[in-house]
């Protein structure tokens, strides 16, 4: 943690004296401790961290990157750091700070100038983009939490069950092995709820002849893992193989496609041109992937209006999916991590078509 907050503060643009962090998922990963609250000020000559009683006991057990103190008077304290560390212009992490937020700190320290501007939240995100060994051990440990979370599911379901039903067993089940909760609330959809990319598990009962689509994820240590799978309960008919070919080909072919200084843009376009050369046009709608990590979606894209670039370190998904509109969706999501050479896929799954 300390040789981020040292990376950060070095980094810091020139007319900046100092980054303040309020953030829940940047807390964690400059301080490795998860919390509802806090502030940490980071300066060129060292880093503070103000937490309340509720967690100021763990917070001095746990953070060893900078200093620890009580959170009792925020605006004295804030003042009295600014005058500290010799503060005049302090830099906010502009992706998660609300309006209302912002003026509250410049009332607290109006000795100081507040920037909001895009350049302390643009070195955030690409501190996190790029995974250490530590961060990526425990996103597969999260990983192999849902891929066996994604077996025992697929012993589960029968005909008759709800979307809700599995939806629940699924997190319940994924709890029980060790998961410190949901990457995000599940998608449990079926049939021709199937087509909504994000639709949300109902009382739909699932049945023959169906597309289920599950895409859900775990946590360990703040980390997050993503997957997608699309199983058929029944046997499918033709279209429904057909799409599902399609979607595995997309998928199989845009992974082998990234590689170090590969744009994103160009990776999405490999499995858009796929599915739309097999008469799907119009339906694919979102971008192929995200990246994961401390958020469930973080930087970098792949998407067709995206500017970045592959670059070892990025965690990755790659979801391809066709959705027809009252009928049925399908999407295959896996999570990719992008060495010198190439990518390693993270998700153990099976994701030739299942049929149960």
């Amino acid at each position: 943690m300390t040789n981020r907050l040292e990376k950060l503060a070095a980094a810091l643009p020139e007319d900046l004296d100092a980054a303040l962090i309020t953030s829940d998922c940047n807390r964690l990963y400059y301080t490795g401790l998860a919390s509802s609250a806090g502030i940490l000020l980071v300066t060129r000559s060292g880093s503070i961290f103000l937490i309340d009683s509720r967690y100021i006991e763990i917070a001095r057990k746990t953070i060893r990157s900078c200093e620890v103190e009580l959170l009792e008077k925020l605006g004295e304290q804030l003042r009295a750091l600014v005058k500290r560390y010799g503060l005049r212009r302090i830099g906010i992490e502009s992706g998660y700070c609300t309006v209302s937020q912002f003026l509250s700190w410049k009332k607290e320290i109006s000795e100081c100038e507040l920037v909001m501007d895009e350049r302390v939240n643009d070195l955030i995100c690409g501190q996190r983009m790029i995974k250490d060994e530590g961060e990526l051990a425990l996103i597969r440990q999260a990983q192999e939490l849902t891929d066996r979370s994604f077996d025992y599911i697929c012993g589960f379901i029968r005909p008759g069950m709800s979307e809700r039903e599995i939806a629940l067993e699924l997190e319940f089940y994924s709890r029980r092995i060790g998961s410190e909760g949901p990457s995000f609330d599940f998608i449990v959809v079926s049939g021709p709820n199937s087509s909504l990319p994000h639709g949300v598990p109902g009382e739909r009962k699932v049945e023959k002849g169906d597309f289920i689509t599950m895409d859900f994820g775990c946590i360990i240590g703040g980390y997050h893992s993503d997957m997608t799978r699309t199983i058929a309960l029944g046997e499918p008919d033709e279209e429904m193989r057909r799409v599902y070919a399609t979607v595995l080909e997309a998928n199989c072919r845009s992974m082998a496609a990234v590689a170090p200084e590969v744009k994103c843009a160009d990776v999405d376009k490999v499995a858009r041109d796929i599915i739309y050369g097999a008469g799907y046009e119009g339906c694919f709608g979102h971008g192929l992937g995200h990246g994961v990590g401390v958020e469930i979606h973080e930087a970098d894209r792949f998407g067709t209006s995206s500017k970045g670039e592959c670059m070892p370190g990025m965690v990755m998904t790659i979801e391809p999916g066709i959705y027809l509109e009252g009928r049925f969706g399908c999407r295959i999501e896996d999570m990719i991590y992008i060495t010198a050479n190439g990518c390693i896929n993270l998700t153990a799954s099976n994701k030739e078509l299942i049929i149960l």
